[in-house]
């Protein structure tokens, strides 16, 4: 699929690390990791569990939050996002311990942490009730939890036929995103799990700028995918982005942050 739209949206997929690298670095992830970090409650001395911790872009900050006496373990599956991370933690966070490792099966001890976070993981496990076991394993008595989760069906994106927008976000919901509904369930997973949910926090995330926004959704390469799949036309698809690169751009997006305690 061709598009006059090309110039204004990516269409070559930026390296996993790279991506999420940047989103933290975005209006919208300081938005809501700010939330997380807040609510995670950390002090000297904790030790804190980040799980698929990625290229590292959180870890700086935990570990500043709990020196002295404390500790950081991020855990991730790719190799490659752990050698990342080690670059940037390297010898200014001494505190920080990296592991490989899956949710599923977290390479910790039980009882070993007093907090944890999972940001925008559980959206693509194969079991997320089975990672929310996990984090109760490890987690000690009154420890706290606190996930960072998108309900994608919350996407909206403006443009003057409705239908192509609902086509689009169907597409991601049910092709795309693994658990794409996993926001809206986080609260009822992890108290099945045995937590205690003491707050549900929405972040609604609201962009203005096609282009930036390109940058979290990436729309012509999800689009392609959707003509690939049969769920829009190349007429429709040529339509969907002509608007979005040309006219008055408007898009939102909730992410929860679950708490939940040990």
């Amino acid at each position: 699929m061709t598009s006059p739209a090309s110039s204004v949206f990516e269409t070559t997929r930026p390296a996993s690390a790279d991506y999420l690298t940047r989103f933290a670095a975005s209006d919208a992830g300081r938005d809501y990791k700010g939330r997380m970090l807040d609510a995670l409650d950390l002090r000297a001395g904790l030790a804190v569990l980040d799980a698929g911790c990625g290229p590292g872009a959180d870890l700086p900050a935990l570990a500043e939050a709990v020196v002295p006496g404390g500790t950081v373990i991020g855990v991730d599956r790719d190799q490659e996002m752990l050698d990342a991370a080690a670059e940037r933690v390297a010898a200014a966070h001494p505190c920080v311990e990296l592991r490989l490792g899956d949710v599923h099966a977290l390479p910790l001890d039980d009882v070993a942490v007093d907090r944890a976070r999972t940001d925008r993981v559980l959206q693509w496990v194969d079991d997320p009730a089975r990672a929310l076991a996990e984090f109760h394993r490890v987690l000690r008595p009154g420890g706290r939890l606190v996930m960072g989760e998108p309900d994608w069906d919350t996407l909206v994106v403006d443009h003057p036929d409705p239908a192509l927008s609902r086509a689009y976000t169907r597409h991601i919901t049910e092709r795309v995103i693994r658990n794409a509904t996993i926001g809206r369930r986080l609260a009822r997973l992890a108290t099945d799990a045995g937590f205690r949910v003491p707050e549900v926090v929405p972040a609604t995330q609201v962009f203005r700028d096609a282009r930036v926004a390109d940058r979290v959704f990436g729309f012509e390469r999800t689009t392609r995918r959707a003509v690939e799949a049969g769920d829009l036309t190349e007429d429709q698809a040529a339509e969907w982005l002509h608007h979005l690169a040309h006219g008055p751009f408007f898009a939102s997006a909730t992410l929860y942050v679950v708490v939940a305690e040990a």
